[in-house]
């Protein structure tokens, strides 16, 4: 029968430890690589992508035009790569903040939610069609004259969704604005400008 050592370690020390971690990290990564080798955004599946895109033809801002997506690709990202309409912006891309909001329609959407192979023969208007023949929409004009903006930024969703609304409801109370805009998010705060500006529209309805 062997004797125990008294001088063998049978503890462990700190160094040892970050060892043994160290060593279990590395076989994570690796079986992690093993496991997504064909992961989205892969060679494999980019080829597959590339094989199963499509033709959409959209009327964008009251022009039509035909463009090339992907089965994944968001009706975001065709305005903003595609089309160079860099209005619409990508903000959360998560379909919570209303920064990308468009109008598919007659109705206001999230475009960074809304997927590009499934418009094909419908119409699209984002900021930059608001305004007709050099003259900005009432809402537009309103945002301006009533201090409705601070950073900017989710302002061009603010103002789709606000020009949505007036379409469906050109008198709304301050309740149905509010309503209205409830999927918009402004982080400087400015709702009560906000809200101003589109009821100051509503009160000018826009000219033919």
């Amino acid at each position: 029968m062997e004797r125990p050592n008294p001088k063998k370690r049978t503890t462990y020390s700190r160094r040892d430890f970050l060892k043994g971690v160290g060593g279990g990290a590395i076989g994570v990564g690796v079986g992690t690589t093993i496991m997504t080798g064909k992961a989205r955004g892969s060679p494999a599946n980019e080829e597959l992508e590339a094989q199963a895109s499509k033709t959409v033809t959209l009327t964008v801002n009251g022009k039509s035009v035909s463009v090339e997506v992907r089965p994944r690709e968001t009706l975001l990202s065709v305005l903003r790569e595609n089309l160079g309409l860099t209005g619409s912006k990508r903000v959360c891309d998560r379909g919570e903040c209303g920064g990308c909001t468009v109008i598919l329609n007659g109705r206001p959407v999230y475009a960074c939610m809304t997927l590009a192979a499934r418009l094909d023969g419908q119409s699209v208007t984002t900021v930059e069609g608001l305004a007709r023949n050099g003259k900005l929409h009432p809402v537009q004009q309103a945002f301006i004259d009533k201090d409705a903006y601070q950073c900017g930024f989710c302002t061009p969703g603010l103002l789709t969704a606000s020009a949505a609304l007036l379409e469906r409801n050109p008198s709304p109370t301050m309740e149905d604005i509010k309503a209205g805009l409830s999927g918009n998010l402004c982080r400087c705060g400015n709702y009560q400008k906000i809200y101003e500006a589109v009821a100051a529209a509503a009160a000018k309805p826009r000219k033919p």
